[in-house]
């Protein structure tokens, strides 16, 4: 089946008319454990939504460095697919004019740890096994439903091919701030990588 994309004029919204826009502040303070916590309940929701399938079974993948969840076929249990969970709450406001040659404006933005991304791309080719990135958007009215909340996906390869293009020109690293640091161990994400929601297939 060939795959539509929404055109990028679908998700770009011009910021400067906004009734209510996003703030565009810098947060300085970064709950590492509050993030984790609240993506884990979106972790939760998926496998559950996943499981009322009747040819997949979804759980946690309990492999270190692997994606949220790992989904099985439910009659041979053979693993059928890898899915990683991210959970968007802030969009990066100042992407055009950090990132001049991203090709990306703050409406469509979204980023994931620059490191999970070069990881998952080398666990697919590892592996074989086809792995996919679903991104939760929250709090950005210009995109989302009534609801206040979409569903985006795409699979590695495909991100893969899109970070080849653009390399280094998508990729910022942002100032360490409090509570990135854990029991002594900094856990928090400094180096994001960034894509546009019309590179990816819109979910749910």
């Amino acid at each position: 089946m060939k795959i539509k994309y929404k055109k990028i004029s679908d998700f770009v919204y011009d910021c400067t008319v906004c009734k209510t826009s996003c703030d565009g502040v810098s947060k300085g303070v970064y709950n590492f454990m509050n993030d984790v916590e609240f993506s884990e309940k979106y972790e939760n929701f998926i496998i559950d939504k996943i499981n009322k399938n009747n040819k997949f079974v979804a759980s946690k993948c309990e492999k270190d460095g692997y994606p949220d969840i790992i989904i099985r076929n439910k009659q041979t249990n053979k693993i059928s697919y890898y899915l990683e969970i991210k959970v968007q709450r802030r969009t990066f406001m100042s992407v055009t004019k950090i990132l001049p040659e991203a090709n990306l404006k703050p409406s469509e933005t979204l980023a994931l740890n620059l490191s999970d991304l070069l990881r998952y791309f080398e666990i697919q080719k590892k592996t074989q096994v086809p792995t996919s990135i679903l991104w939760i958007l929250m709090n950005r009215p210009c995109i989302v439903d009534e609801n206040n909340i979409m569903f985006f996906y795409q699979k590695t390869h495909v991100l893969e091919q899109i970070y080849q293009k653009y390399n280094t020109k998508r990729k910022f690293r942002r100032k360490s701030g409090k509570g990135d640091v854990v029991d002594g161990v900094h856990k928090g994400v400094v180096v994001n990588y960034h894509f546009s929601l019309s590179e990816l297939i819109q979910w749910l």
